[in-house]
């Protein structure tokens, strides 16, 4: 079985955000991305999700390494001053590289 690299790109932040990140990730030129409620505790203090306002979501998107450095490089500068949120990048290995 042949595996394939890839970068995952995942961020966690304000679930208020989410149809604009939606939108940033398909001008990104990425070909998917995943949603799920998140909750924990951060700088923020705990986020559980009990109050919509508070609710956080994960945010993860496989992609070539030039797509997730520059996603991640555009949601840094346009996000991080204003909204609680991380960007981590990892890498992955795929088994159908054609999906991403």
């Amino acid at each position: 079985m042949n595996s394939y690299p890839k970068k995952l790109l995942t961020i966690v932040t304000e679930a208020a955000l989410e149809s604009t990140l939606i939108r940033e990730i398909d001008r990104s030129g990425a070909h998917g991305y995943t949603v799920t409620d998140a909750r924990g505790k951060g700088d923020h203090g705990v986020r559980d999700a009990g109050w919509p306002a508070s609710a956080n979501i994960r945010v993860e998107v496989v992609c070539d390494a030039e797509t997730a450095r520059s996603l991640a490089a555009l949601l840094h500068d346009r996000y991080y001053q204003d909204y609680a949120m991380i960007l981590f990048i990892a890498d992955v290995e795929v088994l159908r590289p054609e999906k991403f």
